[in-house]
């Protein structure tokens, strides 16, 4: 990890990052270009001229290459597969036909199909002929006139020790998906069937490629942080080794969005400005309000976004989630309350203004769990992503209603 960190810095930070790139071995290219961001793998590219480009995917798997030539302009992705094989440009041109987000997408060529009818004889000479021409040990898929019936474990092959063997007693269940189903589909499936790989078919049912569980760490990881991206309001293409404008360019929507919803929460604020200028503890205590009630949002959302991400909940079906995470603020409003009653009462010397301190909090802590709940499902019900919108809404409702309570409290009971 440290020499991937070493040298992905030293080729992002250079004026040439591909003639970096190009200084290293064949073995260590292939290796460290894969685990690059995205943004680098582009750039990187980019970069490139031709002869470094076809220098680069000359000992590629199909796989590996299609993945670096998807990333090239159309007229140098044409230059390079000019000069490939005919066997490896066929099978590259047609995995690049498909959407990269897809399961064809992900799809590999790295296996046989045998005709249940067919003995083991068959099966072993496949197999060879496949090794030998690709190098690889391919997935022995069984079909029945035409249509997947599951995959075959090579270690029948070793254990039949040449005696006829029935293929349909040997035959092992596999999971397929579509071509064109999305990669988060594909993820999914791997997590209902703890399986090594996973069959793509077309449109007619045919088998066309197979998706292995290591081409899922990509999307995994892109899931992960696509979730923490969108939370935070950042593009999921930026890196952390992209420079100030490329960062500047991703985050400012976002930042102004923000700043709307903030002189929201201030001009609820200003309503009160005499009622804070007679009391200036209450503008001390402010920050605290608003901070639990947003916090606590944000933890009625993300548990409500993950119902929702399992379909455990809908909006019709989510009364008594809201109901509970409501009851559930108020029981944590009025612990946070109490303590911060106590708290302004004995340094503050004003039990009043605990009391007031001590409301605010439950009734925001049920304004937050209410909130916190019900907008994730109304997004999603419109067909909005809540993971990516659900915050900011939230937190605004927090701080201008719980401004209001405390303020409003504060300016009847002061």
């Amino acid at each position: 990890m440290e020499e991937l960190d070493d040298v992905q810095l030293a080729i992002a930070n250079s004026p040439e990052p591909a003639e970096e790139f190009d200084r290293l071995s064949r073995e260590r290219k292939r290796d460290l270009f894969f685990r690059f961001p995205q943004s680098l793998q582009q750039s990187l590219v980019a970069e490139m001229n031709t002869d470094q480009l076809q220098s680069f995917v000359r000992r590629l798997d199909p796989d590996e290459l299609t993945d670096v030539l998807a990333l090239a302009p159309e007229d140098r992705r044409e230059q390079v597969l000019r000069q490939l094989d005919q066997t490896r440009r066929e099978k590259v041109e047609y995995l690049l036909g498909f959407e990269a987000e897809s399961a064809a997408g992900l799809m590999r060529l790295n296996y046989i199909t045998i005709d249940i009818e067919r003995g083991l004889d068959t099966v072993a000479e496949r197999v060879r002929k496949h090794e030998a021409k690709t190098g690889e040990v391919p997935t022995i898929l069984v079909t029945d006139n035409g249509d997947l019936a599951g995959q075959l474990p090579g270690q029948v092959l070793a254990m039949a020790d040449g005696k006829p063997v029935d293929l349909a007693e040997h035959i092992r269940a596999i999971p397929s998906v579509p071509y064109n189903a999305p990669d988060t589909t594909v993820a999914d499936v791997f997590r209902d069937n703890p399986e090594s790989a996973v069959v793509v078919l077309d449109e007619d049912g045919a088998i066309i490629g197979v998706i292995y569980a290591q081409d899922l760490l990509r999307v995994v990881e892109e899931e992960a942080t696509g979730a923490l991206y969108e939370f935070t309001g950042v593009k999921e293409e930026e890196s952390i080794l992209d420079g100030p404008f490329t960062k500047v360019k991703y985050r400012y929507r976002w930042l102004i969005i923000n700043l709307g919803t903030a002189f929201l929460a201030a001009g609820m604020v200003g309503f009160f400005e005499d009622t804070i200028a007679a009391f200036t503890l209450l503008a001390v205590y402010m920050p605290v309000v608003a901070g639990m009630g947003g916090n606590a949002g944000t933890q009625s959302m993300a548990v409500t976004v993950r119902g929702i991400a399992l379909d455990q909940i809908t909006l019709a079906t989510g009364g008594r989630a809201i109901i509970n995470e409501a009851i559930a603020g108020a029981a944590n409003g009025f612990i946070t309350g109490v303590l911060v009653a106590v708290i302004a009462s004995v340094f503050n010397q004003s039990p009043l203004l605990g009391l007031v301190l001590g409301v605010s909090m439950v009734l925001n802590l049920i304004i937050a769990g209410f909130f916190g709940t019900i907008i994730p499902l109304a997004l999603d019900k419109i067909g909005k992503d809540p993971a990516t919108s659900a915050t900011i809404f939230i937190t605004t409702m927090t701080d201008v209603l719980g401004f209001f309570i405390f303020l409003g409290l504060a300016q009847t009971v002061l």
